[in-house]
């Protein structure tokens, strides 16, 4: 749960713009969006090897 310190005279404008820069740090939207559908270690595992790949190619100038 995040929790936005506010003064009492402090516009509201400011609180949400605390509060939005808070949920952008704690990740949520994102952990959410990871659980909603499961995906097997191994796929997660060829998907990080073939980007590996890839960014090892782009370094060699293989692609462009």
């Amino acid at each position: 749960m995040l929790i936005i310190d506010s003064k009492d005279c402090e516009n509201i404008d400011k609180a949400l713009k605390k509060y939005k820069k808070k949920f952008e740090k704690a990740k949520v939207l994102l952990q959410l969006r990871e659980r909603q559908s499961y995906i097997k270690p191994s796929v997660k595992r060829r998907g990080q090897v073939l980007r590996a790949v890839y960014r090892q190619q782009l370094a060699s100038g293989k692609i462009e």
